[in-house]
């Protein structure tokens, strides 16, 4: 599964707005809310804020990835997001957060979830890549960015 597979137009916000951490990724279950794959919202936001209890998953060099797994979705859904300012986010490396991507997967597809993360983490951790989605102003513009370098990787 490819990520621009799980992202669409409406899942994606070239421009979100909020002052902090708990803003940003309420922002993002908003806009999964709208996904008929959701079930339940508010079982959603819990498992994404008590995964969040565990340990922050601002990962570094500007980018989070908060996620969960639960029984309220029907299959993986998932929303990223550009802040519209650095957010302060408890990062690893304690840097402001502006690349944000939201992932809820369930909870009997772990597998799935699990190479998602992996290859969501392993694109960003590419510096060219979070600067080209950070030129970027619409939401077609960033699907457009992620097509692109998924398809980098499959001619690897």
């Amino acid at each position: 599964m490819k990520i621009s597979d799980i992202l669409d137009e409406r899942t994606v916000v070239s421009n979100l707005p909020g002052s902090s951490k708990e803003d940003i990724i309420e922002g993002l279950i908003e806009v999964v809310s709208q996904s008929p794959k959701v079930l339940n919202i508010e079982k959603v936001r819990t498992a994404i804020f008590e995964r969040e209890k565990i340990m922050s998953t601002g990962v570094g060099n500007g980018f989070a990835i908060p996620h969960g797994k639960t029984d309220a979705v029907s299959d993986i859904v998932a929303a990223f997001g550009i802040t519209a300012e650095p957010i302060q986010y408890q990062s690893l490396d304690e840097k402001p957060v502006r690349l944000v991507f939201l992932l809820v997967g369930k909870d009997n597809l772990v597998g799935p979830h699990i190479k998602l993360l992996s290859r969501i983490s392993r694109l960003m951790n590419k510096e060219e890549f979070r600067n080209k989605l950070l030129e970027t102003t619409t939401p077609q513009e960033i699907i457009a960015t992620f097509k692109q370098e998924e398809a980098n990787y499959s001619e690897m």
